[in-house]
């Protein structure tokens, strides 16, 4: 397998990776909702939870991820997961605005890039970790670049089980992301039970933790995961939610186990970041 000659470090490095044709259609499509969103803005009344889920915080991403958490601060509050489910499973009305932040994957910059900043802003967040490629080497071949890019000759660093440790050290929680990244979609019930439970029982045995939130790979329903399946499955292993991607704000009461999330990318400008919150 061919291969980057470094980890990824930088988001403009992974641009050049992904080829000429996407870079173009990214700043195309960047323009387009920049200029659709100057006249957006952040619901500042009513009820809802918002949850942003990023994938990655390179260095060069560093300054927006900031001025995003910044923005967030002034339209609402955020709350950790365990909150924001306990809020969804309640018999009270929802009452507030709010932000609950989680980063699925599991890369090696959520703890180095991501967490100062967190912590600088007061912002709790959750941690989804395939198991299989914690501790990793980059040289492994564990099909990261396919897995996690579509392209088979990118590689990225990822947490080790010390660096877990250091993150709820820092007061941040741990979730699951599966055992190999694959969609659920493509998986026999029996399969899914296995990524699914595994994932939870590592990441308790690792860790010393209860793990009791589980994200889907790539998550979009339908798509990626069985609708009428894998959150069930999700609910008799233990988890008491399961995370997608697709997105919406959550104005009233909504299941745990089909929570909709917001796909962000610390690189947008704050016109962008509005765009996709007003809606």
């Amino acid at each position: 397998m061919n291969k980057t000659k470094s980890p990824l470090g930088e988001y403009k490095q992974l641009q050049t990776e992904l080829g000429f044709k996407k870079r173009i259609r990214e700043i195309v499509r960047d323009a387009a909702v920049s200029t659709i969103a100057l006249r957006d803005t952040i619901p500042s009344n009513g009820n809802w939870i918002r949850f942003p889920y990023y994938h990655h915080i390179f260095s060069d991403e560093c300054i927006n991820f900031d001025k995003q958490l910044k923005l967030m601060k002034n339209f609402g509050d955020f709350i950790s997961l365990d909150d924001a489910i306990s809020i969804l499973d309640s018999d009270r009305p929802l009452e507030g605005r709010h932000f609950c932040l989680t980063f699925d994957d599991g890369f090696k910059n959520c703890l180095t890039n991501a967490i100062p900043i967190l912590k600088k802003n007061r912002a709790h967040a959750t941690f989804f970790i395939p198991t299989l490629f914690i501790g990793s080497s980059p040289d492994d071949d564990l099909g990261v670049g396919e897995s996690f890019f579509g392209k088979d000759d990118i590689t990225i660093e990822f947490l080790t089980w010390e660096d877990c440790a250091e993150i709820l050290r820092e007061g941040m929680s741990i979730g699951a992301h599966s055992v190999s990244h694959k969609k659920l979609v493509g998986l026999s019930a029996d399969e899914v039970k296995r990524e699914l439970l595994i994932s939870k029982k590592t990441i308790e045995e690792k860790l010393g933790i209860d793990c009791l939130h589980f994200c889907a790979p790539v998550g979009i329903p339908g798509r990626d995961f069985v609708i009428d399946r894998d959150p069930q499955i999700a609910k008799e292993v233990g988890y008491i939610s399961f995370l997608t991607t697709r997105r919406g704000s959550i104005f009233r009461k909504s299941t745990p186990m089909f929570v909709e999330r917001d796909h962000m990318i610390a690189k947008w400008n704050m016109n962008q970041v509005k765009y996709f919150f007003s809606r």
